[in-house]
Protein backbone atom coordinates (compact mmCIF):
# COMPACT_ATOMS: atom_id res chain seq x y z
CA UNK A 1 0.00 0.00 0.00
CA UNK A 2 2.84 2.55 0.83
CA UNK A 3 4.21 1.64 -2.36
CA UNK A 4 1.04 2.32 -4.61
CA UNK A 5 0.66 5.52 -2.41
CA UNK A 6 4.12 6.84 -3.69
CA UNK A 7 2.81 5.86 -7.24
CA UNK A 8 0.30 8.09 -7.66
CA UNK A 9 1.78 10.66 -5.66
CA UNK A 10 -0.92 11.78 -3.59
CA UNK A 11 1.29 15.09 -2.25
CA UNK A 12 0.81 16.24 -6.17
CA UNK A 13 -2.62 16.68 -5.91
CA UNK A 14 -2.18 20.31 -4.28
CA UNK A 15 -1.87 21.55 -7.65
CA UNK A 16 -5.75 20.42 -8.34
CA UNK A 17 -6.73 22.94 -5.73
CA UNK A 18 -6.47 25.76 -8.20
CA UNK A 19 -10.00 24.54 -9.23
CA UNK A 20 -11.40 26.27 -6.63
CA UNK A 21 -9.49 29.59 -7.31
CA UNK A 22 -12.51 30.74 -10.25
CA UNK A 23 -15.11 30.55 -7.06
CA UNK A 24 -12.79 31.99 -4.33
CA UNK A 25 -12.02 35.16 -7.28
CA UNK A 26 -15.96 35.54 -7.62
CA UNK A 27 -16.69 36.39 -4.28
CA UNK A 28 -19.03 32.94 -3.85
CA UNK A 29 -16.80 30.67 -1.46
CA UNK A 30 -19.59 29.74 0.96
CA UNK A 31 -21.46 28.14 -1.75
CA UNK A 32 -21.76 24.97 0.50
CA UNK A 33 -23.74 23.02 -3.07
CA UNK A 34 -21.26 24.41 -4.95
CA UNK A 35 -18.01 23.84 -2.61
CA UNK A 36 -19.10 19.90 -2.68
CA UNK A 37 -19.18 19.88 -6.36
CA UNK A 38 -15.60 20.73 -6.56
CA UNK A 39 -14.56 19.06 -3.94
CA UNK A 40 -15.95 15.48 -6.31
CA UNK A 41 -14.27 17.39 -9.28
CA UNK A 42 -10.96 17.81 -7.49
CA UNK A 43 -11.40 13.82 -6.20
CA UNK A 44 -11.90 13.60 -10.36
CA UNK A 45 -8.78 15.72 -11.32
CA UNK A 46 -6.68 13.59 -8.68
CA UNK A 47 -7.56 10.26 -9.73
CA UNK A 48 -6.54 11.34 -13.66
CA UNK A 49 -4.21 12.94 -12.16
CA UNK A 50 -2.50 9.85 -11.13
CA UNK A 51 -3.21 7.65 -14.19
CA UNK A 52 -1.02 10.31 -16.06
CA UNK A 53 1.60 10.11 -13.25
CA UNK A 54 1.76 6.31 -13.49
CA UNK A 55 2.02 6.95 -17.25
CA UNK A 56 4.68 8.71 -17.09
CA UNK A 57 6.35 6.83 -14.75
CA UNK A 58 6.20 3.73 -17.12
CA UNK A 59 7.46 5.81 -19.81
CA UNK A 60 10.52 7.06 -17.81
CA UNK A 61 11.53 4.00 -15.65
CA UNK A 62 15.41 3.24 -17.69
CA UNK A 63 16.16 7.31 -16.96
CA UNK A 64 14.61 7.55 -13.50
CA UNK A 65 17.12 4.34 -12.95
CA UNK A 66 19.93 6.84 -13.18
CA UNK A 67 18.44 9.91 -11.37
CA UNK A 68 19.54 10.57 -7.48
CA UNK A 69 15.36 10.82 -6.25
CA UNK A 70 13.56 9.44 -8.96
CA UNK A 71 15.40 5.94 -8.88
CA UNK A 72 13.74 5.46 -5.92
CA UNK A 73 9.82 5.57 -7.62
CA UNK A 74 8.12 2.10 -7.17
CA UNK A 75 8.56 1.25 -10.89
CA UNK A 76 11.97 2.60 -11.29
CA UNK A 77 12.77 0.17 -8.21
CA UNK A 78 11.08 -2.81 -9.19
CA UNK A 79 8.86 -2.22 -6.14
CA UNK A 80 5.88 -2.61 -8.48
CA UNK A 81 5.73 -4.45 -11.24
CA UNK A 82 4.38 -2.98 -14.71
CA UNK A 83 1.23 -4.89 -14.94
CA UNK A 84 0.06 -3.84 -11.88
CA UNK A 85 0.72 -0.20 -12.64
CA UNK A 86 -1.35 -0.63 -15.79
CA UNK A 87 -4.20 -1.65 -14.30
CA UNK A 88 -3.87 1.06 -11.47
CA UNK A 89 -3.96 3.42 -14.01
CA UNK A 90 -6.86 2.18 -16.10
CA UNK A 91 -8.88 1.96 -12.64
CA UNK A 92 -7.90 5.55 -11.77
CA UNK A 93 -8.71 6.49 -16.10
CA UNK A 94 -12.29 4.76 -15.52
CA UNK A 95 -13.23 6.09 -11.86
CA UNK A 96 -11.87 9.78 -12.55
CA UNK A 97 -14.09 10.28 -16.10
CA UNK A 98 -17.28 8.31 -14.80
CA UNK A 99 -16.84 10.52 -11.76
CA UNK A 100 -16.52 13.74 -13.81
CA UNK A 101 -19.41 12.61 -16.42
CA UNK A 102 -22.06 12.41 -13.27
CA UNK A 103 -20.60 16.43 -11.90
CA UNK A 104 -21.11 18.10 -15.57
CA UNK A 105 -20.39 17.25 -18.98
CA UNK A 106 -18.49 20.23 -19.72
CA UNK A 107 -15.94 19.20 -16.65
CA UNK A 108 -15.21 15.72 -18.45
CA UNK A 109 -14.60 17.59 -21.93
CA UNK A 110 -12.07 19.74 -19.91
CA UNK A 111 -10.53 16.72 -18.15
CA UNK A 112 -10.41 14.86 -21.44
CA UNK A 113 -8.05 17.90 -22.47
CA UNK A 114 -6.13 17.41 -19.54
CA UNK A 115 -5.78 13.47 -19.94
CA UNK A 116 -4.92 14.00 -23.88
CA UNK A 117 -2.55 17.27 -23.42
CA UNK A 118 -0.50 15.07 -20.68
CA UNK A 119 -0.55 11.87 -22.57
CA UNK A 120 0.96 13.56 -25.47
CA UNK A 121 3.29 15.28 -23.07
CA UNK A 122 4.16 11.24 -21.89
CA UNK A 123 4.43 9.88 -25.70
CA UNK A 124 6.82 12.61 -27.00
CA UNK A 125 6.31 16.25 -26.19
CA UNK A 126 8.20 16.12 -23.18
CA UNK A 127 11.14 16.18 -25.15
CA UNK A 128 10.63 18.94 -26.95
CA UNK A 129 12.10 21.91 -25.07
CA UNK A 130 10.04 24.68 -24.28
CA UNK A 131 6.77 22.66 -25.54
CA UNK A 132 7.29 20.68 -22.32
CA UNK A 133 7.42 23.80 -19.95
CA UNK A 134 4.62 25.25 -22.28
CA UNK A 135 2.14 22.07 -21.73
CA UNK A 136 2.95 22.11 -17.90
CA UNK A 137 1.75 25.38 -17.38
CA UNK A 138 -1.79 24.63 -20.17
CA UNK A 139 -2.44 22.24 -17.70
CA UNK A 140 -2.83 24.70 -14.06
CA UNK A 141 -4.84 26.66 -16.63
CA UNK A 142 -7.39 23.77 -17.49
CA UNK A 143 -7.74 23.11 -13.66
CA UNK A 144 -8.98 26.42 -13.14
CA UNK A 145 -10.63 26.19 -16.23
CA UNK A 146 -12.12 23.07 -15.12
CA UNK A 147 -13.19 24.53 -11.64
CA UNK A 148 -14.87 27.74 -13.61
CA UNK A 149 -16.74 25.12 -15.30
CA UNK A 150 -17.69 23.54 -12.41
CA UNK A 151 -19.22 26.58 -10.35
CA UNK A 152 -20.77 27.74 -13.59
CA UNK A 153 -18.70 31.03 -13.27
CA UNK A 154 -16.66 32.85 -15.44
CA UNK A 155 -13.23 32.53 -16.24
CA UNK A 156 -11.21 36.35 -16.71
CA UNK A 157 -8.91 37.20 -19.30
CA UNK A 158 -6.47 37.78 -16.26
CA UNK A 159 -6.67 35.55 -14.25
CA UNK A 160 -6.10 32.83 -16.91
CA UNK A 161 -3.12 34.42 -17.97
CA UNK A 162 -1.54 34.58 -14.11
CA UNK A 163 -2.03 30.91 -13.85
CA UNK A 164 -0.18 30.39 -17.02
CA UNK A 165 2.52 32.95 -16.02
CA UNK A 166 3.48 31.29 -12.75
CA UNK A 167 3.11 27.73 -14.02
CA UNK A 168 4.94 28.54 -16.53
CA UNK A 169 7.64 30.02 -13.59
CA UNK A 170 7.88 27.31 -11.73
CA UNK A 171 8.65 25.03 -14.31
CA UNK A 172 11.35 26.67 -15.54
CA UNK A 173 12.78 26.82 -11.74
CA UNK A 174 12.31 22.65 -12.07
CA UNK A 175 14.05 22.67 -15.49
CA UNK A 176 16.96 24.70 -13.22
CA UNK A 177 17.72 21.65 -11.15
CA UNK A 178 17.39 19.40 -13.66
CA UNK A 179 20.42 21.33 -15.97
CA UNK A 180 22.38 21.37 -12.52
CA UNK A 181 21.81 17.99 -11.93
CA UNK A 182 23.54 17.24 -15.75
CA UNK A 183 26.19 19.38 -15.32
CA UNK A 184 26.97 17.52 -12.12
CA UNK A 185 26.45 14.16 -13.03
CA UNK A 186 27.22 14.41 -16.52
CA UNK A 187 24.20 12.79 -17.68
CA UNK A 188 20.71 14.03 -19.30
CA UNK A 189 17.80 12.95 -16.85
CA UNK A 190 15.26 14.22 -19.25
CA UNK A 191 15.67 14.67 -23.37
CA UNK A 192 14.94 18.25 -23.18
CA UNK A 193 17.51 19.23 -20.69
CA UNK A 194 19.65 19.31 -24.17
CA UNK A 195 17.86 22.43 -25.17
CA UNK A 196 18.45 24.18 -22.22
CA UNK A 197 20.93 25.79 -19.95
CA UNK A 198 21.50 27.64 -16.80
CA UNK A 199 22.09 30.83 -19.02
CA UNK A 200 18.61 30.94 -20.90
CA UNK A 201 16.66 29.16 -18.22
CA UNK A 202 18.26 32.48 -15.64
CA UNK A 203 16.86 34.69 -18.14
CA UNK A 204 13.57 33.43 -18.69
CA UNK A 205 12.95 33.26 -15.00
CA UNK A 206 14.12 36.70 -14.72
CA UNK A 207 11.90 37.77 -17.75
CA UNK A 208 8.98 35.44 -16.21
CA UNK A 209 9.23 36.49 -13.00
CA UNK A 210 9.20 40.69 -14.40
CA UNK A 211 6.34 40.07 -16.73
CA UNK A 212 4.38 38.47 -13.31
CA UNK A 213 4.97 41.50 -10.83
CA UNK A 214 4.09 44.20 -13.60
CA UNK A 215 1.33 42.05 -14.98
CA UNK A 216 -0.23 41.63 -11.47
CA UNK A 217 0.04 45.27 -10.66
CA UNK A 218 -2.14 45.89 -13.57
CA UNK A 219 -4.29 43.58 -12.86
CA UNK A 220 -4.96 45.19 -9.38
CA UNK A 221 -4.85 48.90 -10.59
CA UNK A 222 -7.65 47.78 -13.69
CA UNK A 223 -10.59 49.97 -13.63
CA UNK A 224 -12.58 46.81 -15.19
CA UNK A 225 -11.09 44.69 -11.85
CA UNK A 226 -11.81 47.63 -8.85
CA UNK A 227 -15.26 48.37 -10.32
CA UNK A 228 -15.96 44.45 -10.36
CA UNK A 229 -14.75 44.13 -6.71
CA UNK A 230 -16.03 47.53 -5.33
CA UNK A 231 -12.28 49.02 -4.45
CA UNK A 232 -9.15 50.30 -5.54
CA UNK A 233 -7.09 48.72 -2.67
CA UNK A 234 -6.84 45.55 -4.25
CA UNK A 235 -2.98 46.20 -5.04
CA UNK A 236 -2.55 45.78 -1.63
CA UNK A 237 -2.25 42.13 -2.21
CA UNK A 238 1.35 42.71 -4.77
CA UNK A 239 2.99 43.07 -1.60
CA UNK A 240 3.08 39.36 -1.18
CA UNK A 241 2.97 37.97 -4.25
CA UNK A 242 6.05 39.99 -5.08
CA UNK A 243 7.55 38.91 -1.46
CA UNK A 244 6.59 35.03 -2.26
CA UNK A 245 8.68 35.87 -5.88
CA UNK A 246 11.60 36.80 -4.55
CA UNK A 247 11.36 34.27 -1.86
CA UNK A 248 11.42 31.28 -4.66
CA UNK A 249 14.22 33.39 -6.33
CA UNK A 250 16.08 33.52 -3.78
CA UNK A 251 15.31 29.43 -3.20
CA UNK A 252 16.29 28.65 -6.92
CA UNK A 253 19.87 31.08 -7.16
CA UNK A 254 20.93 31.61 -3.51
CA UNK A 255 20.21 28.00 -2.13
CA UNK A 256 20.13 26.02 -5.28
CA UNK A 257 16.94 24.68 -4.36
CA UNK A 258 14.86 24.64 -7.74
CA UNK A 259 13.01 20.99 -6.78
CA UNK A 260 9.31 20.42 -7.41
CA UNK A 261 6.89 23.64 -6.45
CA UNK A 262 4.48 21.01 -4.52
CA UNK A 263 7.61 20.33 -2.36
CA UNK A 264 8.95 23.61 -2.13
CA UNK A 265 5.06 24.75 -1.23
CA UNK A 266 5.19 21.88 1.55
CA UNK A 267 8.35 22.66 3.17
CA UNK A 268 8.92 26.50 2.81
CA UNK A 269 7.76 28.58 6.04
CA UNK A 270 8.18 31.93 4.29
CA UNK A 271 5.92 30.84 1.15
CA UNK A 272 3.63 29.79 2.91
CA UNK A 273 3.76 32.30 5.13
CA UNK A 274 3.41 34.56 1.87
CA UNK A 275 0.56 32.58 0.69
CA UNK A 276 -1.44 32.54 3.51
CA UNK A 277 -1.28 36.37 4.51
CA UNK A 278 -2.16 36.86 0.39
CA UNK A 279 -5.00 34.88 0.93
CA UNK A 280 -6.51 36.85 3.92
CA UNK A 281 -6.12 39.85 2.69
CA UNK A 282 -7.76 38.77 -0.95
CA UNK A 283 -10.41 37.32 1.62
CA UNK A 284 -10.95 40.94 3.51
CA UNK A 285 -11.32 42.68 -0.20
CA UNK A 286 -13.33 40.33 -1.56
CA UNK A 287 -15.68 39.37 0.97
CA UNK A 288 -15.74 41.54 4.18
CA UNK A 289 -15.33 45.10 2.34
CA UNK A 290 -15.66 47.25 5.23
CA UNK A 291 -12.82 49.63 5.20
CA UNK A 292 -14.15 52.14 7.85
CA UNK A 293 -10.81 51.60 10.15
CA UNK A 294 -8.48 53.15 7.49
CA UNK A 295 -10.59 55.96 6.52
CA UNK A 296 -8.91 59.25 7.25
Amino acid sequence: MKDIIHLIRPKDWAKNLFLFVPLFFAGRLFEMETIKELFYGFLCFCAIASAVYIINDYRDIEFDKLHPEKSSRPLASGKISKPKAVILAILLIIAGFTGAWFIRDKFMFVLALYFLLNLAYSFGLKNLPIVDIVIIAIGFVLRIKAGAVIAKVGLTEWLTIMVFLLALFMALAKRRDDVILKNQSGMDMRKAVKGYNLQFINVGISLISSIIIVSYIMYTMSNEVQERIGTYRIYYTALFVIMGLFRYLQLVYVDEKSQSPTKILYKDRFIQVCLILWIVCFYVILYIKDFSLFET
